[in-house]
């Protein structure tokens, strides 16, 4: 008896393939991005306290638009780092 797979079964593999390989690339782009943003906020010395919130609301909004229904998981990972951050430099309580 020979067992062969049909196209359909690679295709989904394909599929399900490309769309975990998407999904690790705009993980790690998010994950750049807030780098980024966090190392800004803390290191630039003629940084506002306006400009760092204005960065802040940039980067929620961008990773928002990369992964739309994961406000919950932003607002657990993300937003305390950057509010600890932002009470850090600016000296706020």
């Amino acid at each position: 008896m020979e067992v062969r797979a049909n196209s359909d079964g690679e295709r989904n593999r394909d599929d399900h393939s490309q769309e975990v390989e998407e999904e690790a690339r705009l993980i790690r782009r998010l994950q750049v991005m807030m780098s980024m943003v966090m190392s800004v906020i803390s290191q630039d010395p003629d940084l506002t306290l306006e400009e760092a919130s204005e960065m802040a609301a940039n980067a929620r909004r961008a990773a928002l638009n990369m992964f739309p229904d994961k406000e919950l998981a932003y607002d657990l990972i993300y937003r305390p780092r950057l509010k600890r951050l932002m009470n850090e430099r600016f000296r706020l309580h």
